[in-house]
C-alpha cells in the first residue's frame, strides 16, 4: 500500500515514516498534493562487490620495482 504525505506532515513524522519505509511500506512525499519524492530504504546489497575482476594476477606483479622506476616515482 502506498501512503502519500505532504511536506509538513513528513517534517513532523519523519522518524515514523523512516521506520515504515524501512519495513517495506511505500511512502510518497508530496508538495501541495503533488508527488515529489519516494521515501525508500537503501539497499546495501546493491553495492559493488570486491573481486569483480576475473582471473588472477601473475606472481611477478608482487616483485619489487627496478631502481629506475622507483626513482621516477620520487619526483
Amino acid at each position: 500500500m502506498t501512503v502519500m504525505v505532504n511536506v509538513q506532515e513528513a517534517k513532523t513524522q519523519l522518524s515514523k515514516l523512516l521506520t515504515r519505509a524501512s519495513q517495506g511500506e511505500k511512502i510518497v512525499i508530496a508538495r501541495r498534493g503533488v508527488p515529489v519524492v519516494n521515501l525508500e530504504p537503501v539497499r546495501l546489497d546493491n553495492r559493488r562487490k570486491l573481486g569483480f575482476v576475473k582471473g588472477t594476477l601473475p606472481e611477478s606483479f608482487f616483485d619489487a620495482l627496478p631502481e629506475e622506476e622507483l626513482e621516477a616515482w620520487n619526483l
